[in-house]
């Protein structure tokens, strides 16, 4: 049975070296998406910030503000 740390589970970097999602700094924009905690879109999420990471704008296509009303 293999451990935990042999499985090829989670987010790499194009070198190979995983990256812990959790330790990301979220963007601001994040925190206000109705998405931000709605577990079927976490790896969209992550997967975007992730190829954004590093940018000095975040832009996220998805966003949906959860101020608005649903529409």
């Amino acid at each position: 049975m293999a451990k935990p740390e042999d499985e090829i589970r989670g987010f790499y970097d194009d070198d190979g070296t995983k990256i812990n999602p959790n330790l990301m700094e979220k963007p601001s924009l994040c925190t206000t998406c109705r998405k931000d905690d709605d577990q079927k879109e976490e790896k969209f999420c992550t997967i975007n910030r992730l190829d954004q990471l590093g940018e000095d704008e975040f832009i996220c296509e998805a966003y949906v503000s959860k101020f608005e009303e649903n529409t």
